[in-house]
């Protein structure tokens, strides 16, 4: 019997009327055919994301993310820095401080750039259903 709850939970059977320009419902499925989806699908896991029934990133793709922020904000902070003192001439800085900055803000973006195509790839397996 519990099979049968379990397959009544996952059936499909309410309907949402939703009507869209030929322009948008042609978006809409050259963007689901991207994530190898069914616009149904596609548009239900959007809704459900959308209303915050199922978010759209897990615990630790929110954690990663919020270190990735604090290290670029870090670095935005000590490029400030010299930005001012090279503007206002006050202060020399070490062409290394530059250099260093610079490859600290190209790391930290790599890494995010990194981070947002994993958290992609994992949230498009599990719209398809993947275990991810």
């Amino acid at each position: 019997m519990a099979g049968s709850q379990s397959d009544a939970s996952k059936r499909k059977d309410r309907v949402a009327h939703v009507r869209f320009s030929p322009a948008e419902f042609e978006a809409l499925e050259v963007a689901a055919n991207a994530a190898g989806m069914t616009v149904s699908a596609f548009v239900r896991s959007l809704s459900m994301e959308g209303a915050g029934v199922r978010p759209f990133l897990a615990e630790g793709d929110r954690a990663v993310l919020g270190l990735l922020a604090d290290g670029m904000r870090a670095i935005g902070g000590n490029l400030n820095q010299i930005a001012r003192a090279i503007n206002t001439g006050k202060k020399t800085v070490a062409d290394g401080d530059v250099a260093g900055s610079i490859r600290d803000a190209h790391g930290v973006a790599t890494a995010l750039a990194v981070e947002l195509g994993e958290m992609t790839r994992r949230s498009s397996a599990v719209r398809r259903g993947e275990d991810g």
